[in-house]
């Protein structure tokens, strides 16, 4: 049901004129409800049957007027850019360093019409942490001819500039190498797996590039995917060194004789660690709320020789922060880095190698449902010293068994590799371990495999030496949230009648989320309980049999 209320606003200078504005604004609710109501009749004909606001008027507070002293810094919060994607909304409020981070109950999502008075509301989606000095706020998609904005208890934002998804430079950074500047790019449509002419477009960097007489030009030096790599012009890299346009100067990507791509892309300068030794192994992954199975996933390859782990946040809502924030009390080396991009995984994957590079000589590239499981029991360190002698080797592959629900219909309390224990016979796919400072500059990658600069070589991986127990089929429970927005490259969301013969789909299962009557006795061909042995060998309490995973639970 749809509800009206009247907005006020705390825009007053003192309590005595507060008093008194408040008896005129209510008389003016009155009136204002009425016709809220009769233009809300003819406004839920353009509206859709899933959004359901709230009326509230339209009453608006300049942002000098808000002089509330109990909200720090307040008056300096304003909506920095706004993203458009098929599903949701994206608001990134610009906010001072200072100030602490809104919750959920400080944020409204506002729609309002050029055309008319009225306005609309509805709780966010959900309320993110910090990201490049903003701080995350996702709508619904508003209704068509409607703009939407933020609404703060003490005052309502303009809306900020706003992009459409579908064409968008969404993250830059500077390659510390060669001071090139990697663009992440969206709407160029480029050939999976191939490096493009870069000679068909240029680079452009500035805070308004409608005023030509103030972009910088620059040469594309490789373009491939979603990677556009530039000349980073000496004025802007100087500039990035000194801390002078940090916040201002955008890079964005021209087609010749065509379009600009709309652009959010500050480019990042990143200091080159002061490390006397680099980490020998690394892991990346992008999760999606996966938060619960981290303290395994990460326990577990820490035990195995994993020494660092960067972990790409692709729209979380499961308190994974404070996961993490576990994890590293506990002495795991783990980064968090914020990416709401979506269907963006091997974009994600190719700005993590960059950020590792410095810091390991092998990143494995892996999901969480994946563990790198050594039949022989050798560390993984050994293993990859042995099989990479040769200097021309920059990346292994290693196979992947995929395990299915092995008779389960409950998540299983020990964790999935003790839970799981039966899967298909063949193997499916392999995953990668790459030598990052050998990554082509294209950084091109197609499900967890790159492309090295010339010379060098990959090898195939004995599964008797080391393989990866791909957890892809769990109970039900877990596995039905694969059907929404998935941080997969192909397919967001297996509802949709799109790439049904994409191996990232379940044979059979087509796109409703109803449980098939034999899921559990499904993908369980052979017994397979090597790494569960193993794992209930080396992590279980010899008194109670608790494994460290679990003590973390009871805590939590």
């Amino acid at each position: 049901m749809v509800t009206v209320k009247p907005f006020i606003y705390d825009a007053m200078k003192d309590r005595r004129k507060r008093g008194s504005l408040f008896i005129i604004s209510a008389r003016c609710s009155l009136a204002l409800i009425f016709f809220s109501c009769v233009t809300f009749s003819i406004l839920r004909l353009l509206i859709t049957d899933t959004y359901h606001p709230s009326i509230v008027s339209s009453w608006l507070t300049s942002p000098t007027e808000a002089t509330s002293t109990d909200l720090p810094a307040s008056h300096d919060i304003y909506v920095g850019e706004t993203v458009i994607f098929p599903d949701q909304v994206l608001i990134l409020l610009k906010y001072p360093p200072t100030s602490p981070l809104l919750t959920k109950d400080d944020i409204t999502c506002m729609y309002s019409s050029p055309n008319t008075s009225t306005r609309l509301s509805s709780s966010p989606l959900s309320i993110g942490g910090e990201y490049h000095d903003h701080q995350i706020v996702r709508c619904d998609v508003a209704p068509r001819g409607m703009l939407v904005s933020v609404g703060l208890k003490w005052k309502n934002l303009p809306p900020g500039p706003t992009y459409e998804w579908k064409s968008l430079a969404y993250e830059a950074v500077i390659d510390d190498v060669d001071n090139t500047t990697v663009v992440f790019v969206k709407g160029l449509n480029l050939r999976s797996g191939k490096a493009s002419n870069a000679s068909r477009y240029k680079c452009l960097y500035g805070s308004d590039f409608g005023k030509q007489k103030l972009v910088v030009r620059s040469k594309v030096v490789s373009i491939a995917q979603e990677v556009v790599r530039c000349r980073t012009p000496p004025s802007i890299l100087e500039g990035l060194h000194e801390g002078r346009i940090s916040n201002s100067v955008k890079v964005s990507v021209k087609v010749n004789g065509g379009r600009v791509l709309g652009s959010i892309a500050r480019p990042e300068f990143r200091a080159k660690p002061n490390l006397i030794n680099r980490h020998q192994v690394c892991v990346c992954t992008m999760v999606r709320n996966q938060g619960r199975f981290l303290h395994e996933w990460v326990t577990y390859h820490g035990r195995i020789g994993v020494e660092r782990w960067f972990i790409y946040d692709n729209n979380s809502d499961d308190d994974i922060e404070e996961t993490i924030e576990s994890l590293v009390g506990k002495g795991f080396k783990i980064t968090r880095h914020v990416w709401p991009w979506i269907k963006t995984q091997e974009a994600g994957f190719s700005h993590c190698a960059l950020r590792a590079r410095n810091y390991c000589e092998w990143v494995g590239f892996i999901d969480v449902d994946e563990f790198l499981h050594l039949p022989s029991g050798v560390n993984l360190g050994s293993v990859i010293s042995n099989l990479t002698s040769r200097p021309e080797v920059a990346e292994l592959r290693i196979s992947c068994h995929n395990f299915g629900p092995s008779g389960l219909t409950l998540v299983p309390p020990q964790g999935v590799t003790i839970g799981y224990t039966c899967r298909l016979g063949m193997p499916e796919r392999h995953k990668s371990i790459v030598r990052p400072d050998k990554l082509s500059p294209t950084l091109i990658n197609i499900v967890h495999h790159f492309d090295l600069k010339d010379g060098f070589k990959n090898v195939d991986v004995n599964r008797n030496l080391l393989v990866i127990n791909h957890y892809k089929f769990q109970v039900w429970e877990v596995f039905k949230e694969k059907f929404y927005r998935r941080v997969s490259a192909y397919v967001s969301d297996w509802q949709q009648e799109e790439n049904l013969e994409s191996n990232d789909r379940t044979p059979g299962l087509g796109t409703q989320v109803i449980e098939p009557a034999d899921w559990s006795r499904r993908f369980c061909e052979i017994n397979d309980t090597g790494l569960r042995n193993w794992v209930v060998k080396t992590f279980s309490d010899p008194y109670t049999g608790i494994l460290p995973w679990q003590k973390e639970e009871r805590v939590l």
